[in-house]
């Protein structure tokens, strides 16, 4: 009989549709800096929709890479938009220091983003995350299970305009949400 000493996790994850905004390298004072940004994420029923505000630390280098790309694209303040996957969620209390709300506390939820699978940047689709094959997908037995290319490589290859009309059509309700704000 072995033992194993790997310690189990059990993940919680959240996906949706949301809006991208305020890209930004944190510098802390202690530790690595870090690639965050906020994700204003579309709640509750298509013809009143909330937000929901995310803060999160970008994790993983295709997502990094995917999110560095939407920069121009945010500070042009053009909408873009993504599907993503957060994890590791958790609050954080502050004190408002200016506006109405000055001395007041808050809450911000923070978390962090693991994975984009697809963007668009005012309605257009401008890249669609490859599904990833499992093991009863039928593979090529000469084919490599691993690519020797960086997934940034690989991440800005995929990086494309796309145009497929079942996409547009999937995304239709919550665009037609989001295009309308």
């Amino acid at each position: 009989m072995t033992t194993s000493n790997e310690k189990s996790y059990f993940d919680l994850h959240i996906t949706g549709l949301g809006y991208l905004s305020r890209i930004r390298e944190v510098k802390p004072k202690k530790g690595d800096s870090f690639l965050a940004c906020d994700i204003a994420a579309l709640n509750g029923p298509s013809d009143d929709v909330s937000y929901v505000r995310f803060d999160a630390r970008v994790s993983g280098s295709e997502a990094q890479h995917l999110v560095r790309r939407c920069i121009q694209a945010v500070d042009a303040e053009k909408k873009v938009m993504i599907g993503f996957r957060l994890g590791d969620l958790w609050t954080d209390t502050f004190t408002y220091s200016k506006g109405k709300r000055a001395g007041e506390q808050g809450v911000s939820l923070k978390a962090r983003l693991l994975f984009v699978s697809w963007i668009k940047v005012d309605g257009k689709l401008v890249y669609k995350a490859e599904p990833k094959p499992t093991e009863t997908d039928q593979r090529d037995p000469e084919a490599p299970l691993t690519s020797a290319a960086p997934a940034a490589q690989q991440a800005s290859e995929r990086f494309k305009p796309v145009a497929d009309a079942s996409d547009d059509a999937a995304d239709a309700p919550a665009l037609a949400v989001a295009e309308s704000l």
